[in-house]
């Protein structure tokens, strides 16, 4: 809550500011032919804490819809959970694909 005090009567009023939900996004995984249903699960449980039956779960998603819902995030958390699967991709020589849309 804000103070915000009017000049010409001398008299402090208390005026409520409104705050916004974060928008939110639903992390994607996007399949291919190269990276392995292990690695897939593995990032999931690592990056998105995700515990081994969900895993799999999404990952046969991934697997046989071509991609699969990982989560709803905040946009930085989004970002941020986006980058650190594609570096675990890059790193291990895979090339799985994270995408985010708005939820």
């Amino acid at each position: 809550m804000a103070e915000i005090s009017d000049i010409k009567g001398g008299v402090k009023t208390h005026q409520e500011e409104k705050t916004k939900e974060p928008e939110e996004f639903r992390v994607i995984l996007i399949n291919d032919d190269f990276t392995t249903m292990e690695f897939v699960v593995s990032v999931l449980m690592t990056v998105f804490h995700k515990p081994l039956a969900e895993a799999t779960r999404i990952m046969l998603d991934v697997h046989k819809k071509g991609k699969g819902i990982v989560g709803v995030y905040s946009y930085d958390i989004a970002v941020t959970k986006i980058k650190q699967v594609h570096l675990l991709a890059k790193q291990n020589g895979f090339p799985l694909k994270c995408t985010m849309e708005k939820a």
